[in-house]
């Protein structure tokens, strides 16, 4: 058995499940006090920092400069890891809100902060409903002034870059904001699928241009999704090739 995975069991994944554990509690009582989620979102950005700093995750972004912290917008990430949302929400500095499968509402703490803070559950079994809930999530960044995270590969992956949903377009359509590609390399190998042990390393975040949906119609998205699967292979250096590839 490796130092590092020795590391992992007895030092750096007791001291995650306590910073969330602790993270969790405290968040319970300040949502009750934070009626737009703002307070709660500013919590679950320490939790993430925390994490990445107890796991000895580096991470280095680039293209920054493009995002308006200010701004309303859809960020679209390829997805390989659970760190994948830590690394995000704790490097982009814009009031996040997280498209969650349903499961996840049910779990003890993350549950609650979920659903007090504003975050949407996606029932992934039932397509009426899905696309219902692509509609809400559009209305509530308008109303809001909120952003959204979405990994339009419908899950984490193994393997190369895998085709995109539409859920990410028709959501940046609707809204009439713009969409964001995100590269995240790395944190496969921090925290890789079936393995509960995390570990230490480096993770780069590219941050591409907004694609802007103004002049765009729902007819678009198709068309939309495909940009952005090709922009977003780009950021992790993937030749560009096709969905239907």
């Amino acid at each position: 058995m490796s130092l590092g995975l020795l590391r992992a069991i007895f030092i750096t994944d007791p001291l995650i499940v306590l910073a969330t554990v602790v993270m969790g509690l405290i968040n319970i009582p300040v949502s009750f006090f934070d009626h737009d989620g703002r307070k709660q979102i500013a919590l679950a950005r320490t939790w993430a920092r925390i994490l990445l700093y107890v796991a000895g995750v580096r991470v280095r972004v680039e293209g920054l400069e493009k995002i308006d912290p200010a701004g309303s917008y859809v960020f679209a990430s390829n997805h390989a890891s659970y760190m994948d949302s830590p690394v995000v929400l704790a490097q982009i500095p814009v009031q996040f809100r997280f498209l969650a499968k349903i499961e996840l509402f049910k779990i003890p703490l993350l549950g609650d902060h979920l659903k007090r803070a504003g975050h949407i559950p996606v029932p992934r079994d039932d397509p009426r409903a899905a696309v219902k809930t692509l509609g809400e999530a559009a209305r509530a960044i308008q109303q809001r002034a909120i952003s959204l995270l979405i990994f339009p590969e419908g899950g984490r992956t193994l393997t190369d870059l895998q085709p995109f949903k539409e859920g990410a377009a028709y959501i940046a359509i609707k809204a009439g904001v713009p969409v964001v590609p995100l590269g995240l390399r790395g944190t496969f190998a921090i925290l890789p699928r079936g393995s509960v042990n995390v570990r230490s390393g480096h993770v780069t975040l590219h941050v591409g241009e907004p694609i802007p949906t103004k002049d765009l119609s729902l007819r678009d998205r198709g068309a939309l999704t495909e940009l952005l699967h090709q922009r977003v292979g780009e950021l992790l250096g993937e030749p560009s090739y096709t969905q239907t590839k």
